[in-house]
Parts: C-alpha cells; sequence; structure tokens
C-alpha cells in the first residue's frame, strides 16, 4: 500500500482538489480513501488506479452535497483555497492539461452540478477516457457526454476553440503594481477591459467586498484604495511577491510573516479581464 501511496497520492489529490476547490478536503479525501483500501482485497486492486480514483470520486460527490449548504451560508463570495505549485510535475500517471487547472478555470468549475464537474475535470484536466469516466461514475458512455457537453456549455467552453490561459508576463505585472502604488488610476484603468470583475474572498475573516465589483472605474477605485488601506493599516510595512499557485505566477501580498492576500489574474488580450483577491486567512495557510 505504501508503494501505492507513493504513486497515486499526487494524482488522487489533484482529481480531489478540482472537484472540491479546498486542499484541506483533498488530503483528506486522499487520506481516507488509502485507509480504506489498506481494508480492500489484493483481487480488488489489481487497477489500482481506477480503483483508486472512483473511491475518490465517490468521496468527493458526497463532500459537494453537503459543501454546497455551508457556501449558502458563506459570508461574501466563495474562492477556491490557492495551492502552491510543486517544482516538478508528480502526475506521472496521468497527462495533465495545464490550461485546466488554473486559478480561473477552477472558479468556473463552481458553476456545475458535482456529476458535471466530475466529468470535466476527468475528461478535460486529467484526460481519462470515456470507458473510464463511465465505470469510475456507473453511467453509460453517452450520458457521460452529454454531461461533458452540459458542462462546457456553462462554462462557455467552445469545442473548437477550447479555453487557453494567457500568459501573464511578470514584467506586465510589476508595471500594473507600479501604477497601483503610485496612484496612478488613469494607466491602472487603461489596464482593464470594459467588463472586468473583481472578486475577493474574505469569509467574513478578513475585510472583503460582499459581492464582485464591476467596470473599469469602480475596480481601478477598489484597487486603488486598498493600497491606502494596507499602506496605512501595516504603516507601509507590506510587500508584493511572485508566488507559483496553481499552475500560474499568482501575486503575493505579505506583510513581515503574515499573507495578507493572494492575488490571480486573467487576462484577455493584454488586459484584466477577472482578478480573483483571496483573504480569508484559512485558505492562505498552504500561500
Amino acid at each position: 500500500m505504501e508503494k501505492l501511496y507513493g504513486q497515486y497520492k499526487a494524482l488522487l489529490f489533484t482529481l480531489a482538489y478540482q472537484l472540491t476547490g479546498s486542499a484541506a478536503d483533498a488530503e483528506d479525501a486522499v487520506q481516507d480513501v488509502f485507509i480504506k483500501a489498506c481494508h480492500v482485497l489484493p483481487e480488488r486492486l489489481e487497477e489500482p488506479k481506477a480503483y483508486l480514483c472512483k473511491m475518490v470520486t465517490n468521496h468527493c460527490l458526497n463532500l459537494q452535497k453537503s459543501a454546497r449548504k455551508k457556501r449558502e451560508m458563506y459570508v461574501g463570495p466563495w474562492l477556491p483555497e490557492p495551492v502552491r505549485t510543486p517544482e516538478t510535475d508528480p502526475l506521472e500517471t496521468t497527462v495533465v492539461r495545464r490550461d485546466m487547472l488554473s486559478y480561473a478555470m477552477l472558479v468556473m468549475l463552481e458553476r456545475l452540478t458535482p456529476k458535471e464537474r466530475t466529468v470535466f475535470v476527468l475528461r478535460e484536466a486529467l484526460g481519462f477516457d470515456y470507458p473510464e469516466i463511465a465505470e469510475l461514475l456507473g453511467k453509460q458512455e453517452a450520458n457521460c457526454r452529454k454531461l461533458l457537453s452540459r458542462a462546457r456549455n456553462k462554462m462557455g467552453i467552445s469545442e473548437d476553440e477550447p479555453v487557453a490561459a494567457e500568459a501573464v508576463e511578470l514584467e506586465w505585472v510589476s508595471r500594473f503594481l507600479t501604477s497601483l502604488e503610485q496612484g496612478n488610476v488613469d494607466h491602472v484603468v487603461s489596464l482593464l477591459t470594459e467588463d472586468v470583475m473583481f472578486v475577493a474572498d474574505g469569509g467574513g475573516k478578513a475585510k472583503a467586498f460582499r459581492h464582485p465589483v464591476h467596470t473599469r472605474e469602480h475596480v481601478a477605485r477598489v484597487l486603488l484604495d486598498g493600497i491606502q488601506s494596507l499602506r496605512s493599516y501595516f504603516q507601509g510595512d507590506f510587500h508584493f511577491e511572485f508566488a507559483p499557485l496553481n499552475d500560474e505566477t499568482a501575486i503575493v501580498i505579505r506583510s513581515g510573516d503574515e499573507t495578507v492576500a493572494a492575488l490571480f489574474i486573467q487576462l484577455r488580450r493584454g488586459k484584466i479581464a477577472r482578478m480573483y483577491a483571496v483573504r480569508n486567512p484559512d485558505k492562505l495557510v498552504r500561500v
């Protein structure tokens, strides 16, 4: 079992994390599955990857039912928990589409039902074949194809034009942050799309907007006011860092040893279309 744990832990964690949006829940799911697997007859583990993935999938499907109720009571917008990206790719057991593991994609997965989300993650992100997915979910292949089609429609993803994350250059982000710190309103506005949206998750434990902020002027003002608030609250003792989170470069705001926020930028044609700010301290533990 120790050998199987070392071989499949990374794959199962990625699967569970994509299905729940919570690293804590994903870790619990993997631990629970391997504890149960210790009591499984050896002949049932002749195909360990399929069997373990099925166990994790079922665990997460049950978890999603209670999670939806909890999120209805959550204070403000709910965003996934950021996780550090390993320096080397541990997922040797499957082909992973990195553009399907971005933070923006993780946010979009929240639009889906548990079954739609499961099929989408298994097929689009982890590269499972339809027969494998059908076996894991106990459904017909045709039904799984329909679930994937519905998921793609809800997420606005075309079959002919799959989503690919637009690269964010560090130099570009540095100029953006400099404009914020200098209070250059016009330049900040010019870097935002017309339909830009800013979403912040404080979870009632950190200061954050209770609703998404729209329009370039409003988002620019929110960002500039946020810098002023940080400067006042921390008496200027804060700084920006770049960190490898969720297979992309995120902006992390720190003050001393305290992580204040993790920011994710989604570009469209060279301008910011979406910005996600995780402020809930419970979600910043792994950052």
